[in-house]
């Protein structure tokens, strides 16, 4: 019998997944450097891993302040970290593969369609183009709107600040440069400006997936959308809508959040909690200050996340969808579901069903090793508060209630662990990991079994 062999190149998903692994690795190593930090210091290795780890995966969460703790180079390692994993490294290079003309082969499209999430080998060359022309227009659109906002209060050092903010937030990424405003302070000085505007629309952009705004731009031409694109919009204007409006009825008289604010206040920061929850992890309000209520509709939101293709995270709208609508469909008596009256396939609803189930499990037990190890003054973290946490690790959101602050190593450790799954995606690392195990032969004949559910 012929032996296979697998390398790393014969499998996608373990390729995508090892860069991020490279592209951390790399990233600690320069943030660990004495030049990294303003004290000149060596920051510790978990501590720059742990940040590598978040920016690359476009989660947020901090051990460190972002202004306070690291450098101008710190900061722009911090910067290309985010640039890299929001449209990912091997987007990024078959990109610069494309630019100087050099033809991609069969292997190379079978990967470029993995990354780029398109629908078949021909279009991933056109949508590798695509992501990055769109990805630096809609950046370079952030950065001037922020301009004014930033440079009259900061200077020259303003278009940084803009710049940075721009690519955190169309990366649904999180990260910012406020620190100097206040600790941790994120955008919570700027409830009344139209900054947490433009910040939420990049954030909305980045999170719908390229595969949307492709079918968006071609509009006018096709005079019609993909299921697909349908299927994102809908799903993510209930979302925002309901988010908004469960905020603003949970939070509005809470004198630790938005209780202080004028109504229009009240108003833009309820929007915008609802926009970054999803994924993007700016916040405008005290997190920790939150009602109970107000966490439980933060973590389904942060659970859910953004859409497929996109830079956000999440198990994605498309999976819930397809999961409610199963449900539906089941109740209905139909024996296949049912979407805007397209049929779906079943291995999509398994898919889900598998996405789900692993990421329900990834983050109970994040949250299990969080609540028994995580001690700050001799209190342990609270359960919704380790739940919290854990789900905005999961789904690359970057909000936190201030547990990882003060989150001992195993938990730090498990946290990574939790936004690199998060951000490459429970079935690409099933993938990465089945490459070289024995494959059950599709067509062989089993026999059928019963089981009682329900």
């Amino acid at each position: 019998m012929e032996k296979k062999h697998f390398s790393l190149s014969s499998n996608p998903a373990r390729v995508i997944a090892g860069s991020f692994v490279g592209v951390i690795a790399i990233g600690t190593l320069l943030l660990m450097l004495p030049l990294s930090s303003k004290a000149r210091m060596c920051t510790n290795f978990f501590d720059a891993l742990f940040t590598a780890t978040s920016a690359t995966c476009v989660t947020g969460l901090v051990v460190v302040d972002t202004y306070a703790h690291w450098s101008f180079f710190g900061q722009g390692v911090i910067l290309a970290l985010i640039q890299i994993g929001g449209l990912g490294l091997v987007t990024l290079t078959l990109f610069f593969n494309l630019l100087i003309r050099r033809k991609l082969g069969l292997r190379t499209l079978q990967l470029a369609q993995e990354s780029t999430s398109a629908n078949n080998f021909e279009d991933a060359p056109h949508l590798l183009k695509g992501i990055v022309g769109i990805s630096l227009a809609v950046e370079s659109a952030g950065a001037l709107l922020l301009m004014p906002a930033f440079v009259p209060r900061y200077g020259p050092e303003g278009i940084f600040i803009s710049v940075f903010t721009s690519v955190s937030a169309f990366c649904n990424a999180g990260f910012d440069l406020l620190g100097r405003e206040g600790l941790y302070s994120s955008l919570t000085h700027y409830n009344g400006s139209y900054v947490l505007l433009v910040i939420s629309a990049l954030i909305i952009i980045g999170g719908l997936g390229f595969m949307v705004l492709f079918d968006l731009l071609h509009y006018r031409k096709a005079k019609k959308l993909l299921l697909h694109s349908r299927v994102v919009l809908f799903s993510t204007a209930i979302l925002l809508f309901a988010g908004a409006l469960g905020f603003a009825l949970l939070e509005w008289n809470n004198p630790s959040t938005m209780g202080n604010l004028s109504v229009w206040q009240k108003i833009n920061a309820a929007f915008f909690q609802s926009v970054t929850t999803r994924t993007a992890g700016f916040n405008s309000i005290n997190i920790a200050s939150m009602l109970e209520g107000s966490k439980i509709l933060s973590i389904g939101l942060m659970f859910i996340g953004a859409a497929p293709g996109s830079t956000g995270g999440g198990i994605k709208v498309t999976t819930i969808v397809v999961l409610i609508m199963t449900a539906v469909s089941v109740a209905r008596g139909y024996d296949d579901t049912v979407i805007m009256k397209h049929r779906i396939k079943r291995q999509v609803v398994n898919k889900s069903l598998t996405i789900v189930l692993i990421g329900f499990l990834a983050v109970l037990t994040a949250c299990g090793v969080i609540v028994y190890t995580t001690h700050d003054g001799g209190a342990t973290a609270s359960t919704i508060d380790a739940l919290f946490e854990s789900t905005s690790a999961f789904a690359t959101v970057g909000l936190s209630v201030g547990i990882t602050a003060f989150a001992n190593l195993p938990s730090k450790l498990l946290l990574i662990a939790t936004m690199f799954l998060g951000r490459i995606g429970p079935i690409s690392i099933l993938l990465s990991l089945a490459a070289g195990s024995g494959k059950v032969n599709k067509k062989q004949i089993l026999p059928e079994g019963h089981l009682n559910v329900g």
